[in-house]
């Protein structure tokens, strides 16, 4: 499998927040978004962000920015789908997605899940760690976007759901805190101090 396309999902709406986009909060010298830019871009051969309202927000990032086809919040997978969408329009066979509020995790993201796949034998794979699946981080096929587009239509929202129906491998990490994500002032000041 060659390197896949990189998809960053910040298309939720943050409302532990109080709103907004949790992406473009500050972090050290940056943005919460520059630093899951800076560790995902070396494992992907490319990179789009997944955002729903006015892409003009994100223009200093020079990303293409993709919007959920399915109407409604309809979650991460949503998200997923319009990865995948754009994916294929670009000739790729893969999609690895890593959520926006998450700027420690594994700098071997992509290597990880694309071994679990193979070892597994199958096209899709979730992160996990001690604290269970990490959803929002995985190895996502293009051939199954209208599969995902059905169930997504159907009123499907729980993505292990779907992963599970369709044999996803698992690429275990040992470390928790590498899944840190911001929902909350407090989670931003906790990642400040991480950092």
């Amino acid at each position: 499998m060659i390197q896949p396309l990189g998809v960053i999902l910040a298309g939720g709406q943050a409302s532990r927040m109080g709103g907004g986009d949790k992406a473009l909060l500050p972090l050290g010298g940056g943005t919460i978004l520059s630093h899951v830019i800076d560790r995902f871009a070396p494992q992907t051969a490319g990179l789009a962000l997944n955002a729903n309202g006015d892409a003009a927000r994100f223009a200093p990032f020079g990303l293409p920015v993709i919007a959920d086809s399915i109407t409604g919040f309809a979650g991460p997978l949503s998200g997923v789908l319009a990865g995948l969408d754009w994916a294929a329009s670009q000739g790729a066979s893969h999609i690895v997605t890593a959520a926006a509020d998450t700027p420690f995790f594994p700098c071997d993201l992509v290597p990880q899940l694309m071994l679990a796949a193979e070892n597994a034998g199958t096209d899709l794979a979730l992160a996990a760690s001690p604290g269970g699946r990490q959803p929002t981080f995985g190895l996502w096929p293009t051939a199954l976007r209208d599969d995902l587009r059905a169930a997504l239509n159907g009123g499907l929202r729980k993505v292990v759901l779907w992963t599970d129906e369709h044999g996803a491998a698992t690429a275990n990490f040992p470390d928790d805190m590498a899944f840190f994500n911001v929902n909350t002032p407090e989670d931003l000041a906790g990642a400040q101090a991480m950092l």
